[in-house]
């Protein structure tokens, strides 16, 4: 089976920590990127579409209370915008 990578979008970081321990129990998970913010977690996916050799995450876990923009508004995002 193929290992996942993880996009985490959380600000608190006892979560943060919590879920990589969490998951880095299981053999399953390649790599666990992480942003703290709404906006860093719009231009982490930006980014991904400005590079043809890209590693487009698996899985994003997306916290919905977020500063700057908050986890309704990266979801709009994610949803309106071509990958």
């Amino acid at each position: 089976m193929k290992q996942l990578h993880i996009l985490l979008v959380e600000d608190n970081e006892g979560d943060i920590f919590l879920t990589r321990e969490a998951l880095d129990e299981t053999k399953k998970i390649r790599k666990v990127s992480v942003v703290t913010d709404g906006d860093e977690a719009i231009s982490f996916l930006n980014n991904l579409n400005e590079d043809a050799n890209v590693d487009y995450p698996d899985f994003i876990f997306l916290d919905i209370n977020l500063p700057k923009r908050n986890g309704h508004e990266v979801l709009q995002y994610i949803k309106t915008t071509e990958h």
